[in-house]
């Protein structure tokens, strides 16, 4: 088995779903008491959650770069980023050390194109929603059309992301909001929507709406496992 290097912390309240599907992922697969070799580097989101919005990606990726390096000395096989919105710097951080990066949004455009996804809509930061890093890889590379909610209901969902499913805070109110979008989403003619946040998850389950959702953290999750046993 190998050592998943595990960068962390964007925010903590995902990482530990992460830890507990990396491990139930590893004993599913082994059985027993197996469970996943793990290294983690978490790091204190509030200096990243800081440069995002001051827009000083180059100082995120050395944050992310150090943590990288840390978990490639301490004996890490690969690694994964636990967050979408930071894989805008993840060429940075894989071109750092010598271990491979498994890729949130590569996991995500094929398990799309596996259940036969061609049309899909995002939720996500406004970052991940409005910039072209997170789209461009699934439409280059997968022949996926991405399709984000307006303008209004972004901020609305980088707002629910940041004020409160990122501190452990999980309201009705939120989750009927984000049902709406994804609603919408599905008049535009989307055949899914991608959580595209590691939090969303927590919120929004397959059974709240008429479109499949598919929560990246799963997906990273047990693309990470099957990298590990592989």
């Amino acid at each position: 088995m190998k050592t998943i290097g595990v960068i962390g912390g964007m925010s903590w309240e995902s990482t530990t779903t992460y830890y507990q599907l990396l491990n139930l992922g590893i004993k599913h697969q082994l059985g027993g008491l197996h469970s996943a070799k793990i290294i983690l580097n978490s790091v204190d989101f509030a200096e990243i959650e800081k440069l995002q919005h001051q827009g000083k990606w180059d100082e995120t990726a050395v944050i992310l770069i150090e943590a990288a390096q840390s978990l490639q000395r301490a004996g890490a096989d690969f690694m994964i980023i636990a967050t979408n919105t930071m894989h805008k710097v993840a060429e940075q951080v894989e071109a750092s050390v010598d271990i491979p990066l498994v890729h949130i949004a590569d996991a995500t455009g094929q398990r799309l194109v596996d259940q036969g996804i061609s049309k899909v809509g995002l939720l996500g930061t406004a970052f991940t929603m409005e910039q072209d890093f997170y789209k461009r890889r699934l439409t280059e590379k997968f022949g996926i059309e991405v399709v984000v909610p307006n303008g209004v209901q972004r901020q609305l969902v980088h707002d629910i992301i940041y004020k409160e499913l990122v501190q452990g805070i999980i309201t009705s109110q939120s989750k009927d909001d984000y049902c709406t979008i994804i609603a919408d989403l599905a008049e535009q003619g989307v055949e899914g929507v991608i959580l595209g946040c590691t939090e969303i998850g927590l919120l929004v389950k397959n059974e709240d709406c008429d479109v499949p959702v598919f929560d990246t953290t799963e997906i990273h999750a047990q693309a990470a496992v099957q990298e590990a046993l592989n």
